[in-house]
């Protein structure tokens, strides 16, 4: 492959990416102490992956509220702030870029997290999903109802949380809105019943993203803030697509215009939804007519594909996810034509550097 747009550099705003190949966030549950703060072998992991052109962390949590996974690192505590600093230094030093991902759960959590407590949510409705505890997965149950000022307050988290990304010495900050989370099931009637300010019409649905994006950029420049989006997403994660979810996710994105974000990452659908009614199988053929900003797109792209879609103007970066675990070097495998690593999906979520920080890179491997 003689061209490859994937390897060209990349302008976001006051940024330079040395390439358009990101790494996705993905949870790999390796805080696994009392205080879920990044330790030595997050440092080693992300440095690793210094050479994509952006690294968008793991999804950590704003809150003590947000927790739905175990050993899952946050971004609240003076803590977990100091351990991040050791990463966002380290991969600073290779030369790379890191956005923190800002996640919360909602009711994709569990009252193991919460000291018996429910956990939040836009409405009192079972995803029916699991979540996985420190006694493994367990199923969900029926969330509690968030009160408005719970809302405010969860607004507030997100806005802590993107001060202290900033001084823990991230690029940016990418709120996850996606993947059946706190703020996409505000998004969706099928999750989302409120009667309140917070429900009903779209506008009022979707009110609780442009409240987080407004707070955030009290604290930080708007330039450094990005967006996950999951438009399509059915069936995972607790979520049900209906005849407004992408009317939902049209308006959303429309009014994203009004800002200067650093980009919006959304993914193709994770699964088959070509027999779903109302459903938009191709994403980014839909959205890149809409969206003015940067546009990373993200879900079972190779290295053809994601060229491709660079090449034909789809989108202006592409995210890995897996490839990315077993292939510390990507960009550079990518570069030499390279076979890639196969990961091991048994110690994805498991404690400790085996499958996180002992795949060798290309030339290790000679």
């Amino acid at each position: 492959m003689t061209k490859q747009p994937l390897l060209e550099k990349l302008q976001i705003r006051d940024l330079e990416l040395q390439n358009r190949i990101i790494m996705a966030p993905m949870t790999r549950s390796r805080a696994d102490n009392p205080e879920t703060a990044p330790t030595d072998i997050h440092v080693e992991y992300y440095k690793q992956r210094a050479s994509a052109g952006l690294i968008i962390s793991e999804g950590s949590q704003i809150s003590s509220k947000a927790v739905g996974y175990i050993n899952t690192p946050g971004i609240y505590t003076k803590t977990q702030v100091e351990g991040w600093k050791k990463v966002t230094k380290a991969v600073h030093e290779e030369g790379g870029k890191i956005f923190l991902q800002l996640w919360h759960v909602g009711r994709i959590s569990h009252p193991d997290f919460h000291n018996g407590e429910l956990p939040h949510a836009p409405s009192a409705i079972n995803p029916d999903s699991k979540s996985f505890t420190p006694k493994g997965f367990k199923e969900t149950v029926t969330p509690k109802e968030m009160s408005i000022p719970e809302i405010k307050q969860t607004i507030l988290d997100f806005q802590n949380a993107a001060k202290n990304a900033m001084e823990a010495g991230f690029d940016g900050v990418e709120i996850h809105s996606s993947n059946g989370y706190l703020l996409h099931q505000f998004f969706s009637r099928t999750s989302n019943v409120r009667t309140d300010e917070y429900g009903g019409s779209i506008e009022n649905r979707a009110k609780i993203l442009f409240e987080v994006i407004d707070a955030i950029k009290e604290v930080m420049p708007e330039e450094k803030i990005g967006l996950r989006l999951n438009p399509s997403l059915h069936g995972i994660f607790g979520m049900t697509l209906d005849e407004e979810t992408i009317p939902t996710f049209d308006y959303i994105i429309e009014k994203l215009n009004n800002y200067k974000l650093a980009y919006l990452h959304l993914s193709e659908p994770f699964n088959d939804v070509s027999d779903v009614p109302h459903a938009v199988t191709e994403i980014a053929h839909r959205y890149r007519p809409v969206y003015k900003g940067v546009l990373i797109i993200n879900a079972n792209f190779d290295q053809e594909k994601g060229n491709r879609f660079i090449l034909e103007g789809l989108a202006d970066a592409v995210a890995y996810g897996k490839p990315f675990i077993s292939n510390p070097d990507l960009a550079e495998r990518f570069e030499k034509g390279a076979e890639l690593a196969d990961w091991d999906t048994d110690t994805f979520y498991t404690p400790g550097e085996k499958g996180f920080t002992d795949y060798p890179k290309l030339s290790a491997t000679k």
